[in-house]
């Protein structure tokens, strides 16, 4: 089976998570992804010199030749654009204005390659008044609202523990870069195509604008582990004996199943949890309720229990736990791989299954610059003498 994105060529000159992620899943994708550094490496690949980060760009950069060129010089200039001739995309995440000012922005290359794909992520985009604003995942959680609404509501706005904003963006970039491939096939026009990670996080708000919106900013923004909007109820995390387990009702069905399941039938004609609208208005006591019951339980139990149940639960796990998931495993989600440079490691393949086409293997990341004179002498016929001349002395 030919892999969807077979032929494709991808400059990637992305760095830390949104992009490399969105390149990471094209290379997974059956795309030839070539991952141009500056000498020394990018961002995060020198945090690999500071404990576990490391793994993160082995986690994003497999699957993808490492070139090493410096862009701040004229002939690691020319040598960009002569790469970009050659190729379908190219992938960039740098302040807005960054690569007109190295003079290999969007005007310059795509007048060199009419069928280029130009791509870019920023944290506000590229024409809004907040453009020249630096951005890093925390900084648009803040600005974008996921600080105002995580947390609890008499403790201060906490970040999501997970770099959501990056890895949103990342997804959504993938989105932009793919659907301008299918643009192109159809009607020949390659598109430059943008993402800002404040316009990325903004929908996953959608429970906490609905109740904004409701009670014209009377209800409280941050409601811990309970609903965004306030609208379900049970909708937790409880207390087991061992740890803690969420559990959720959207329906009646689920609320009497797990009435069922406690051991308590009569909460389910309990005028005050006869409806949804009612429980929510009892959310409290539906809280405390559980948790009496929980508490008393190991959180596997409970979840056995409730899965018998068809009740909506799950264990919070640890990140080892999350690492060695069965399921994942079981699925290639997750993959045991052995790194040159960090040994045994867990890495994550791609979220998509087509049907009929297996799944590629991934490569472990490559050391920095390791094909750099290969990708020059194979793309661009450059000769050992050229290349030498490319490739920056060590620092």
């Amino acid at each position: 089976m030919t892999q969807p994105l077979r032929d494709i060529v991808v400059i990637d000159l992305s760095q830390i998570y949104n992009g490399p992620y969105a390149t990471y899943l094209m290379a997974l994708g059956g795309a030839t992804v070539i991952k141009v550094e500056p000498p020394g490496g990018e961002p995060l690949r020198r945090r690999g010199a500071v404990g576990g980060a490391a793994l993160p760009f082995a986690m994003l950069n497999g699957s993808k030749d490492s070139l090493v060129l410096d862009l701040k010089t004229e002939a690691g200039r020319d040598a960009m654009k002569a790469l970009a001739a050659t190729a379908d995309v190219i992938v960039e995440n740098f302040a807005p204005g960054v690569m007109d000012r190295l003079g290999i922005g969007w005007d310059v290359l795509s007048a060199a390659n009419p069928r280029l794909i130009y791509a870019s992520s920023s944290g506000f985009g590229r024409d809004g008044p907040y453009a020249a604003y630096p951005a890093m995942d925390l900084t648009i959680q803040a600005m974008g609202g996921v600080m105002h609404t995580t947390g609890f509501p008499d403790r201060p706005p906490v970040k999501a523990g997970p770099a959501m904003a990056d890895f949103f963006a990342g997804i959504h970039l993938y989105g932009a870069i793919t659907t301008a491939l299918f643009d192109r096939e159809r009607t020949g026009t390659a598109r430059r195509v943008e993402v800002s990670m404040q316009d990325a996080v903004y929908a996953s708000l959608s429970s906490s604008l609905g109740m904004h919106w409701a009670t014209q900013g009377a209800s409280p923004s941050r409601t811990g582990n309970r609903h965004g909007g306030l609208a379900e109820s049970p909708y937790n995390v409880y207390p087991a004996a061992d740890g803690w387990v969420a559990i959720i009702c959207v329906g009646e069905i689920h609320w009497k199943s797990l009435c069922r399941v406690m051991g308590r039938p009569d909460l389910a004609d309990d005028p005050r949890f006869s409806s949804l609208k009612s429980r929510v208005a009892h959310m409290d006591l539906i809280d405390e309720t559980l948790s009496e019951w929980t508490r008393r339980h190991p959180k596997a139990e409970l979840f056995d229990a409730m899965m018998a149940g068809k009740v909506p639960c799950a264990p919070v796990r640890t990140l080892d736990e999350v690492m060695h998931d069965p399921n994942m495993h079981a699925r290639g989600a997750l993959q045991w791989q052995d790194h040159p440079e960090l040994g045994r490691i867990v890495i994550q393949q791609t979220p998509f299954r087509f049907d009929g086409m297996p799944l590629i293997d991934v490569e472990p990341s490559h050391p920095l610059g390791a094909d750099t004179a290969r990708v020059l002498g194979e793309r661009l016929g450059l000769d050992a003498e050229q290349i030498a001349r490319l490739i920056p002395a060590p620092a």
